[in-house]
């Protein structure tokens, strides 16, 4: 699902925000990554999305050759995975409803087989009573999930998530993570970067560890 050998990721000020990082994250599996700030956990996802480039080393993506992966195919890349980041940037003049259902009309999927979509989305993260209401009427909680259900409308087979509970209490972030486990549970490969350790700990999955942009 995601293989990394001898990934680096220089920038042009000279910083390495990731150094010879190997590793391989399994088709279904779950599994945390872990740093102190500035680490390259958000750097480290954001070439898995090719939202950035790795200046040297392989990486594989959900069968994609990432390195020599044109341009005009990202796209397809990104429509196998979801992405989760710490806030939501939710549109507040959309509704729920229409917050979930954007993904899909970007990606053209045909109008009739939307709703479907976005119900089913909303009813797996438990709000598919308020998918006429506004993304300001909600919980901070209740934000975050609705930003889940919009990284699963498409049902993607790998999702990432960028500190996904920053923003939550204890208790609120338990649900989320629960959230998580639930879509690897039926089949979802998940990869989330987090600083929440006594959480995470818990969970039993597999944990990486980035310590100024090395893996240890």
């Amino acid at each position: 699902m995601i293989q990394f050998q001898h990934v680096t990721k220089r920038y042009d000020s000279g910083y390495e925000a990731l150094r010879h990082v190997s590793f391989e994250c399994a088709d279904k599996e779950m599994v945390f990554l872990t740093g102190h700030s500035g680490a390259g956990k958000s750097t480290l996802l954001k070439l898995i999305a090719l939202l950035e480039r790795a200046s040297r080393g392989q990486i594989q993506v959900n069968g994609y050759d990432l390195n020599d992966l044109p341009r005009k195919k990202i796209p397809y890349l990104r429509r196998t995975m979801g992405i989760v980041l710490q806030d939501p940037m939710l549109l507040p003049d959309r509704t729920v409803y229409e917050n979930v259902a954007l993904p899909l009309i970007i990606a053209g999927y045909r109008y009739q087989d939307i709703p479907k979509r976005v119900r089913a989305s909303l009813d797996k993260v438990g709000l598919l009573k308020k998918e006429k209401v506004y993304p300001q009427s909600l919980s901070t909680g209740e934000q975050q999930r609705v930003g889940i259900a919009r990284a699963v409308v498409h049902k993607p087979t790998l999702l990432l998530a960028d500190e996904p509970t920053g923003n939550l209490d204890p208790e609120l972030s338990s649900e989320i993570m629960e959230l998580f486990q639930a879509f690897n549970y039926v089949g979802v490969t998940v990869l989330i970067a987090t600083h929440d350790l006594s959480l995470i700990a818990t969970m039993r999955h597999r944990i990486l560890t980035l310590q100024q942009g090395q893996l240890v």
